[in-house]
């Protein structure tokens, strides 16, 4: 019963990514917001972009789509002319990571955590849906700096930390701290104004969402700016918010489990609907939220 109700999220996910990759790219524009003189947010379609500049060169932190790499290069060069030299992945998924390949081929130099690279280096195929098939990404594309637990880059008179966050969104997830600008990247670990995808067949898992948030928030000031995978640009306040939300589904969730209905019979009842208005506008509306975090909690 478990994997059925599981597949059908998983049906669901890969079908909203496939449309991804179909969507009109050539309609879509890139927003940049500049945070300080040597850091920007880069919006456009996919995962949020920060670009880090200065005397040794462009960094960004995730590139979005493949054919948006044109886009994002232009939005970068109206910020400093300079070649990309580096890219920092925050997780492995493809609207984080599209442009690696293009990226790395004009020479940059992409980092990320181990299971980064392991999981692009493969074929991507879920359990649950075996017809839907990602192949291996080519070399270009991979992380040639990986890292266990993190990595810093000095870089650009700045000191960018990239820490790793374990079993989160995925189970490669990183922060990414410029912490000079007192700016952190959270990657997927946090989704301003809407429910997060716990990817549990990629090692995700509600504890670890919750953990991630904590650690920024003990870690931040009331002026830490926070970028968001998807979503506006944040502050600790909008962070806590997250996280109480995410305790609170926690804690819905635990209470099913607990009271010997099973997870179809929970979902059922649908205990976050309350919560639909205000953080259902995104990617998944409650019912799958309410499945992935049952699966999350039963696997521990």
């Amino acid at each position: 019963m478990h994997s059925r109700s599981l597949g059908l999220l998983v049906a669901f996910a890969l079908t909203a990514a496939a449309h991804a990759q179909q969507q009109d790219f050539s309609k879509v524009e890139i927003k940049t917001t500049v945070l300080t003189p040597s850091l920007a947010m880069l919006e456009g379609a996919g995962g949020n972009i920060a670009v880090s500049t200065g005397e040794d060169g462009p960094v960004i932190v995730d590139d979005q789509f493949a054919p948006l790499a044109p886009k994002i290069t232009a939005a970068v060069k109206a910020l400093q002319s300079a070649p990309i030299r580096f890219v920092i992945n925050t997780h492995h998924h493809f609207d984080h990571t599209g442009g690696n390949e293009a990226f790395g081929g004009a020479g940059a130099l992409i980092v990320a955590h181990d299971n980064v690279r392991v999981r692009l280096s493969r074929e991507q195929v879920s359990s649950l849906r075996p017809d839907f098939k990602l192949p291996p990404h080519p070399k270009n594309a991979l992380p040639v700096v990986t890292f266990a637990d993190g990595v810093t880059l000095h870089w650009n008179g700045e000191t960018i930390r990239v820490q790793h966050t374990a079993n989160a969104h995925t189970d490669g997830d990183a922060h990414i701290w410029f912490t000079n600008a007192n700016v952190v990247h959270m990657g997927d670990t946090f989704v301003n104004g809407f429910f997060p995808f716990v990817d549990v067949e990629s090692g995700g898992g509600i504890e670890g969402l919750i953990a991630s948030a904590n650690r920024v928030l003990a870690a931040a000031t009331p002026e830490t700016r926070i970028i968001p995978g998807h979503g506006p640009l944040a502050g600790p306040a909008e962070l806590k918010t997250f996280r109480d939300m995410l305790v609170d589904v926690r804690g819905r969730v635990e209470a099913g489990i607990a009271s010997g209905k099973s997870m179809e019979e929970f979902v059922a009842s649908k205990p976050l609907a309350d919560l639909d208005a205000e953080w259902g506008d995104g990617f998944l509306k409650s019912d799958q939220v309410v499945t992935l975090v049952w699966m999350s909690l039963s696997a521990q």
